[in-house]
């Protein structure tokens, strides 16, 4: 069976869940039992229900099943009396600040001349323009690293870059490590590109080293996939020293590190974990959250030798950046745009945080001022599919923790929270319903 007829399969079924056939809390066969009723293959199985975990329709509960998740519903109990049927989307996550947009304009208005849009229009490689190379060499370089221009590859976004690093580094077939709770896109390219995912034990530090080792002994990895600053969704952002433990340990290992460092402009302090490790370590990076995701460009910095490999599987993939964004990307960085919103968009999350900080005291709130989301471990005996369930029929969406959780271990009972792409007098006004739903009981 191929890719497209398993998504046939979750198309039918998403269809039986919207339109209410599949109800809300109803209970999905077990995947063994699934596959014998359909007459395909149990991996086959397993891809459909995670697509369909993917697409936000159902949830897996470790030990109970798979169970069809509430839809929003809009109804009558919203955020504010009168009611309204606009929901609340803690989910995404994309920052917008004020006079964003006019800042942007500038920077896209000489590419639309006609003497200068037919080169802005034009393929471009993975290694992209010696204007590109520069400008963000300059933009990445931080305490203690400075990539070279020579190690910077360019793809379409950062989730392109880390398909891509992660499909030069590891065979169809191989085990990469990563967080316990990782990047949920993650776990979608881990099964594009045929590799599995191996949880690795985090504490207030973020991964740790021991569990690298005792991961890679009991059977070899191929890569690790490590989010040392602000971690998402937990915030955690790692010391130093740690950072020096883990650069040990690969390097003893022999393992290569795809870093994704995404969120990391909102901190200014702190030195990249490619720093420790230069010669094992792949740094994704890119412009969405800095600038905004429409038009955006993933940056993929490699070690020496590496080059080839990565720019091969970034071509090959389709993950290229598109040369108008990255000229438009160049010119924002150059012209000091993307330093401006950087610099807005700090000042923005540290305000949220706030806000934050004055709603949900008192509860288990896991964050860092300068991030841009919450992980908020819920009061017993609040399940997360079940929280989730209860913000949506008053509109407002947050992602459940098993979104987060890599393997059967599962995931606390926590949401998080999306900051930064509703205003925040709307963020105000929502977590104000959230937390009077927490106090109430499921």
């Amino acid at each position: 069976m191929n890719v497209e007829d398993y998504r046939r399969i979750a198309d039918r079924l998403a269809e039986e869940i919207v339109s209410g056939r599949l109800k809300a809390g109803e209970r999905l066969p077990p995947q063994r039992v699934f596959a014998r009723r359909r007459r395909i293959a149990g991996s086959t199985a397993g891809r459909v229900y995670g697509e369909l975990v993917r697409r936000g329709l159902v949830v897996g509960e470790v030990g109970r099943g798979t169970f069809v998740r509430a839809a929003p519903v809009p109804s009558g109990r919203a955020l504010t009396e009168p009611a309204t049927t606009a929901t609340v989307n803690l989910e995404l996550n994309y920052p917008f600040v004020e006079g964003q947009s006019e800042l942007l304009s500038k920077g896209l208005a000489p590419l639309l001349r006609a003497d200068v849009l037919g080169e802005a229009t034009r393929t471009v490689p993975a290694t992209g323009t010696l204007a590109a190379r520069e400008a963000v060499t300059g933009l990445l370089a931080g305490s203690g690293w400075r990539p070279r221009p020579e190690q910077l590859l360019f793809a379409g976004n950062a989730r392109q870059a880390i398909a891509g690093a992660l499909a030069s580094l590891v065979r169809p077939g191989g085990r990469v490590g990563v967080e316990a709770l990782t990047y949920p896109l993650v776990k979608e390219i881990a099964a594009r590109i045929g590799c599995t995912l191996v949880p690795l034990a985090m504490d207030e530090e973020g991964l740790r080293p021991d569990a690298v080792t005792a991961a890679h002994r009991a059977a070899p990895l191929s890569a690790v996939y490590v989010q040392p600053t602000l971690h998402n969704p937990t915030s955690v952002t790692m010391g130093d020293a740690r950072k020096r433990e883990l650069a040990d340990v690969v390097r003893e290992l022999g393992l290569p590190v795809v870093e994704d460092r995404i969120w990391s402009f909102l901190r200014e302090e702190g030195v990249p974990f490619a720093a420790y490790a230069p010669e094992r370590v792949h740094v994704v990076d890119g412009l969405s959250k800095r600038v905004a995701p429409g038009l955006t460009v993933g940056f993929l910095v490699v070690p020496e030798g590496r080059v080839e490999a990565a720019a091969g599987a970034l071509w090959s993939g389709g993950w290229t950046a598109g040369r108008f964004a990255l000229e438009a990307g160049t010119r924002w960085i150059q012209e000091g745009v993307v330093g401006r919103l950087v610099g807005d968009k700090r000042v923005d999350a540290a305000r949220r945080q706030r806000v934050v900080a004055e709603l949900l005291s008192g509860f288990s709130v896991r964050a860092d001022p300068c991030a841009y989301y919450a992980w908020w471990e819920l009061p017993s005996p609040w399940r997360a599919d079940t929280f989730a369930a209860a913000a949506a029929a008053r509109g407002i969406a947050v992602t459940a923790g098993p979104a987060f959780a890599v393997g059967a271990q599962g995931a606390p009972d926590a949401v998080r929270l999306g900051l930064a792409s509703v205003p925040v007098p709307v963020l105000g006004q929502a977590l104000r319903t959230l937390r009077d739903v927490a106090r109430s009981g499921p």
